[in-house]
């Protein structure tokens, strides 16, 4: 089986394959395709691609739905780089709070001034900020990373307030039980002076689950006046032209973003950082290892854990003579034929498990049988089948 990465892949990661894999240059020829930024929405898939890992957790630059309608499964690295991003929100905490950065500046100008130490004494208080303990600090999104800045924000001394009306049975688990649920976003811009935002680009009709720009002029004049707003999660969280006004106005006293953009980088009061959310060397391994994992699973066992397009499903590791692995569209009698045209070719079906998710399917069948052309064809052929695949 051939990989391909179109992104500089740890290492680490890549060891992990099998003698089963080999690396190749030439996408065309890949089982599998390794990804961190690059941009795929322009990219053709020949019919060999079976999967793709996102070596991360977001996935804008790769065209989900059209790698569904080829049977392509895409997967993500969610919580593998969560360390490395808390620590960088804790991090633009501090800077919001005090201004280290404008008097880590203003040191360099008078660097070459005969009594720098007098003068430090003397112009200090121009840099003077406030302290984060006993101050409100509101997370939105508690997934593998809203829960750590929550769990961090509460151990430094804030009162946390978290809101995420899709919480995972394993994120409350481990969010601390010092941490405010609040049912609605509005309860954290009415209380909070920080607010954090951790929540994926989510385009939605309902406003209550819609993302896009959610903080805007109207979200904004909710809020306290000189409130803290931190961005490490996407920068279409928020609108930059209502941002650039609040500034302005002094209803939001800073903006820390880890995208960058050419409204933002020139914006007062906005520190900028040029995304280095995931940019550890720890990170960059945790994701590489977890992509690997995944996709040899996949390849191997047609087990898929962490797609971001076809519902996850664990067969474990087949016993049986034969498995096949078939996506398909999540429509009536799919699961009817299936069995019919293994029975048409007189071929016992050991096992079967089916998952569903929005408009696909994924169905993994053990036989008691070598699986041959035959099968294949036959379940190619059944109107709504995307990709089948015979795994053993």
């Amino acid at each position: 089986m051939r990989y391909n990465c179109l992104n500089p892949i740890s290492s680490i990661g890549l060891k992990m394959f099998s003698d089963k894999y080999e690396k190749t240059d030439n996408v065309d020829e890949a089982d599998v395709i390794l990804v961190r930024s690059a941009a795929m929405h322009d990219m053709e898939f020949g019919s060999k691609l079976k999967a793709i890992a996102r070596a991360g957790a977001g996935v804008n630059n790769i065209p989900l739905d059209k790698c569904a309608e080829q049977g392509i499964v895409v997967f993500n690295t969610p919580g593998a780089n969560a360390n490395g991003v808390k620590e960088l929100v804790i991090a633009g905490l501090m800077l919001a709070a005090r201004d280290i950065i404008g008097g880590v500046n203003w040191v360099k100008t008078i660097k070459d001034e005969p009594d720098v130490a007098k003068l430090v004494e003397k112009g200090k208080k121009q840099f003077a900020g406030t302290e984060i303990k006993g101050k409100k600090i509101g997370v939105i999104g508690l997934g593998a990373i809203g829960v750590l800045v929550a769990n961090a924000a509460n151990r430094l001394g804030m009162t946390v307030y978290g809101y995420d009306p899709f919480i995972s049975v394993d994120s409350a688990w481990n969010l601390s039980r010092d941490v405010v649920h609040v049912k609605s976003r509005d309860d954290i811009y009415r209380d909070c002076d920080y607010i954090t935002v951790h929540t994926p680009l989510i385009e939605d009709e309902n406003p209550d689950n819609n993302t896009r720009e959610m903080i805007n002029k109207e979200s904004m004049s909710k809020m306290k006046d000189g409130v803290v707003i931190l961005n490490f999660s996407r920068g279409l969280l928020v609108n930059d032209a209502d941002m650039e006004e609040a500034l302005k106005s002094g209803k939001v006293a800073k903006y820390v973003t880890d995208f960058p953009n050419d409204k933002t980088a020139k914006m007062e009061g906005v520190i900028a950082i040029p995304h280095l959310g995931a940019s550890t060397e720890e990170s960059e391994d945790n994701c590489a290892m977890m992509a690997v994992k995944q996709l040899m699973d996949y390849m191997e066992n047609g087990n898929i854990k962490n797609s971001v397009n076809f519902p996850n499903c664990d067969a474990g590791v087949c016993t049986s003579k034969g498995r096949l692995a078939i996506l398909h569209r999540n429509i009536p009698k799919m699961l009817t034929q299936f069995t019919g045209a293994f029975a048409e070719l007189n071929v016992n079906i050991e096992n079967m498990v089916n998952k569903s998710r929005g408009d696909y399917a994924y169905t993994v069948i053990d036989v008691d049988v070598l699986v041959n052309g035959n099968v294949t064809e036959k379940l190619s052929a059944i109107n709504g089948v995307l990709k089948v695949r015979v795994v053993k």
